[in-house]
């Protein structure tokens, strides 16, 4: 038996939640879904927009490989998390009414200076305090969720900070096919040229017990959307997180993004997305792949992808009406609740 497989066994008998499930472990009627959403940056707040308006048992596991703005410059100084990422989580689960909107824009709120706070994040110190007040990275965040009145729990997805580094072809434009090690999220999401897998350094990083115990413990997984590379892909590189994601009874959704992102995936078609993420996890399988109906141009090679890792094709509108490439969050919420329905649902949760 290796350390990694015994440290998901002792995670797993630490599981909470079992006694909401039935003698064959179905969760018994009327129980609200559980629910984990993984990603980081804007494409996880798109999908924890929505799916705080079905369940009120959701979960968010946000990479930790930030190295940029504000969360880069904390990371550099402090040796903490990077926080960014887990912020924006916080402010989409924050409610409709004044009090959770309030909290949300003060914790988005970025300083304007000519000196040293410039362009930090109200957000980002907070959560970077109770950290160092508490000493737990999850007690702090859970704290913060608890003053802003959050929808859901929001944990880091390792209890380390994470550098992610990508092979690149063409990163140097005047040597278009030399491949070579890029090294940061910033520059991984900015990079011309076309990345050709991603790894994270230390290579098996700790994953958080807690969000080990989510994805094991959860209803439906909800992968994507989000920077393919440097916020989707990098939770298939935490090892317990994986073989949780591999092992759990969950059934798992990917949410595919609304258009390719300048360098990262520059030219990439959906069912490219999908190819990308087998290689990086070849023993995942899907339930349900989600995508836009009008950012699909070749459905039946998509629907061909989805099916080599298990998965059906489930086609909404889901794109703001404004036609930016941003999710519309009550679009995206009717998508989730109907796949929730066809898709192994039993009783109703609402």
């Amino acid at each position: 038996m290796t350390g990694r497989t015994s440290r998901l066994r002792r995670v797993r008998r630490l599981v909470p939640g079992r006694a909401v499930r039935g003698p064959e472990g179905r969760r018994k009627r009327g129980a609200q879904p559980k629910v984990v959403a993984l990603g980081g940056g804007h494409g996880l707040s798109a999908s924890l927009a929505a799916l705080r308006r079905i369940t009120g048992d959701l979960t968010a596991v946000v990479t930790v490989a930030d190295d940029g703005g504000s969360s880069g410059r904390l990371r550099d100084e402090l040796g903490v998390l990077p926080p960014g990422d887990l912020r924006k989580a916080l402010a989409a689960l924050c409610g409709d009414d004044d009090w959770g909107q309030t909290w949300a824009r003060v914790i988005k709120h970025r300083f304007t200076s000519e000196g040293d706070l410039h362009d930090h994040a109200v957000g980002n110190l907070l959560i970077v305090a109770l950290w160092e007040q508490l000493g737990d990275p999850v007690q702090a965040l859970d704290l913060v969720g608890k003053l802003l009145g959050a929808h859901g729990r929001v944990l880091p997805m390792s209890a380390v900070p994470l550098e992610l580094q990508a092979l690149v072809r063409g990163h140097d434009p005047a040597a278009p096919d030399a491949v070579t090690t890029v090294r940061g999220q910033a520059t991984v999401a900015l990079t011309p040229g076309e990345v050709q897998s991603v790894h994270v350094v230390p290579e098996d990083p700790p994953a958080v017990p807690e969000a080990v115990a989510a994805v094991l413990d959860a209803d439906w997984v909800v992968l994507g959307p989000g920077s393919w590379f440097s916020s989707v892909i990098p939770h298939l590189l935490v090892p317990e997180l994986l073989e949780a994601l591999q092992e759990t009874k969950a059934r798992r959704v990917l949410s595919l993004n609304l258009a390719p992102q300048p360098g990262e995936t520059d030219g990439f078609s959906p069912q490219r997305h999908l190819e990308v993420l087998a290689r990086h996890a070849p023993k995942l399988a899907l339930d349900v792949v989600l995508a836009d109906e009008a950012a699909v141009p070749d459905r039946e090679s998509l629907t061909e992808a989805a099916k080599r890792l298990g998965a059906a094709v489930e086609l909404a509108p889901v794109a703001a009406p404004d036609g930016s490439p941003t999710h519309d969050p009550e679009l995206l919420a009717a998508a989730y609740d109907r796949i929730f329905r066809m898709h192994g649902r039993i009783g109703p949760w609402r």
